[in-house]
């Protein structure tokens, strides 16, 4: 089966303004860096928006009205100290939320073995009644909430490799046993949450690494530590909020990663995936602000997810590795 890629150009309209680093540029460098010729073999779908109430699952629905209202005709609207809405923010928002929720549809059905989502806004920080971060609706946790209400999924897993702490999804899935979180990311940072000692009711796992941790100490804590946490809550479903800005050229953290590092997780989430969710995995972009390394990255992860089943590998068949 085939790796679907689920992109609305309309989520390029979303535009928080001149010199904030969530630009509309970013998605224009993924389409453009899975437009190459690697890239044909991808089941190139269009979203639909995602609708109120499947918004409402995971977000108070007063707050998602507000936010929808509070679009603005022109200009921007401030939500947050970092978070703007522009004309195109609404459709851009659902259009995102809802290819999450097509994902989940999809790769459920059997239609494509695993799918990624080129979208935004981001999701990961976007709260239960709060806008923050960029970030407008959790695509990732309305994404699990779908699965849980329309396909009877009872274990379903989120993982996070972006360089910020997924917040929101953390806080959203921190009291109920059945959904999972697993997040690497710099601390202390923004958004001041993910310490190890956030564990919810056992079913969040943390792994706070230092600013130029580098490669081998974000191999190793999730070798250590949030893979076999992953493995031992046997997922039904993996989503994956797939942030890469953790990167080495990345201009708001400096974690140091590159694009084999990105294959490498990819690689190792979709092993766990294959052995106890039948390989259903799906990807949606989170962070990453410098363009290039963005699309490099990109491309890597959706290639990765394109050639097949997971595999393992140890720091000992990467010595170059810091």
């Amino acid at each position: 089966m085939t790796t679907a890629l689920f992109f609305d150009p309309a989520c390029i309209d979303h535009d928080p303004g001149l010199g904030h680093p969530e630009q509309p540029a970013r998605l224009v460098a993924v389409r453009d860096a899975l437009a190459a010729p690697a890239f044909d073999g991808l089941d190139r779908r269009m979203p639909p928006p995602a609708t109120v109430d499947q918004l409402a699952r995971a977000h108070d629905r007063a707050y998602v009205d507000g936010v929808l209202a509070a679009v603005p005709a022109s200009g921007q609207v401030m939500l947050d100290a970092d978070t703007f809405m522009s004309p195109g923010s609404g459709v851009a928002a659902l259009s995102a939320a809802g290819a999450a929720c097509a994902a989940v549809d999809a790769v459920l059905a059997g239609e494509v073995a695993n799918a990624f989502c080129a979208v935004r806004p981001p999701g990961h920080h976007a709260e239960y009644d709060r806008a923050m971060g960029f970030c407008l609706f959790n695509n990732v946790a309305v994404a699990a909430h779908h699965a849980r209400a329309v396909h009877g999924l009872t274990a379903v897993a989120v993982v996070d490799f972006d360089v910020h702490h997924g917040n929101g999804t953390q806080h959203a899935f921190e009291n109920d046993g059945g959904f999972f979180f697993a997040s690497s990311h710099q601390f202390p940072f923004y958004p001041g949450t993910g310490d190890v000692g956030e564990v919810g009711r056992g079913n969040v796992h943390n792994a706070p690494l230092p600013a130029a941790a580098g490669a081998r100490a974000f191999r190793a804590a999730w070798e250590t530590r949030l893979l076999p946490a992953l493995a031992a809550f046997k997922p039904e479903l993996i989503i994956i909020s797939a942030g890469f800005d953790a990167h080495r050229d990345d201009p708001l953290a400096e974690i140091h990663l590159d694009e084999d590092d990105y294959v490498w997780i990819t690689r190792e989430i979709m092993a766990i995936a294959d052995s106890s969710a039948g390989g259903r995995l799906i990807s949606s972009l989170e962070g990453g602000y410098d363009l290039a390394a963005l699309g490099r990255s990109v491309a890597a992860h959706v290639a990765t997810l394109m050639s097949g089943g997971g595999g393992t590998g140890s720091q000992a068949d990467h010595p170059g590795l810091t």
